[in-house]
């Protein structure tokens, strides 16, 4: 078991999905039919699972929800290894399934004492890896529970992006803002103002992102700047990070 927490906005959720792949994933284990596929080799790279707890949640929907959703992961990798989608993967020996082999569990600050205990005998029956998400001082409340902490093999600490990460992230995920490391002045500028802005919170820079794109739209202007990003800036709520 793991175990990763940070404050909010720093990217918790996001690098979850991305390392699942949910967002195509997901509507395809829900059974929606007007759901794109997946790619195969994305499935069976990661086999993995993506859980958020209900406010309320109850044990017994926990360990029903979880296992339903193991068990169309499944359900879907045996169906691609079986058609030949798949990179030539194999079952491991004495397996009947090639299920999901890692749980995420997102908001794992929702679970009460009785919710960790169920997800802790999931772990003990099933041997699936587990890594629990959540908001900074959960590691301080699951050392109450000498139980499930003995388990937990990893701890990691999510922080807010550096300089040099925030520029590769603005590169890589915004290209056509043409953000990323540049010799141009007034790119350096928008770089510079972006940071202080944002102080490196991921969901900060992309709701940021977004007020400059609306800015460069409504203006009809193609070069991010400073006074573009001041602008967007003023347009912006920020609350306590």
């Amino acid at each position: 078991m793991g175990l990763r927490y940070g404050g909010p906005g720093v990217g918790k959720t996001e690098s979850a999905r991305a390392y699942t792949r949910w967002d195509q994933l997901a509507p395809h284990l829900n059974g929606q039919g007007s759901a794109a596929a997946p790619e195969a080799d994305d499935v069976l790279a990661v086999r993995a699972v993506m859980y958020t707890p209900k406010v309320h949640s109850t044990p017994d929907k926990l360990d029903k929800e979880i296992s339903l959703l193991c068990d169309r992961l499944g359900r879907t990798v045996d169906l691609m290894l079986q058609t030949g989608r798949g990179n030539g993967d194999s079952p491991p020996p004495g397996t009947s399934s090639t299920g999901a082999e890692l749980l995420i569990v997102d908001e794992a600050d929702r679970l009460k004492t009785a919710g960790l205990e169920q997800l802790r005998d999931h772990y003990d029956r099933t041997g699936i890896g587990v890594i629990l998400i959540g908001m900074p001082g959960i590691e301080k409340r699951l050392a109450r529970y000498p139980q499930l902490y003995s388990r937990v093999g990893f701890i990691h600490h999510y922080k807010p992006l550096s300089i040099d990460e925030q520029a590769h992230v603005l590169d890589r995920k915004w290209p056509h803002l043409r953000l990323g490391t540049s010799d141009d002045f007034a790119t350096t500028e928008a770089i510079a103002a972006i940071t202080r802005i944002t102080s490196g919170n991921f969901r900060l820079i992309t709701r940021l992102v977004d007020q400059i794109e609306r800015v460069l739209e409504i203006n009809q202007l193609t070069t991010v700047t400073k006074e573009v990003v001041e602008a967007a800036r003023e347009n912006l709520i920020i609350g306590v990070m």
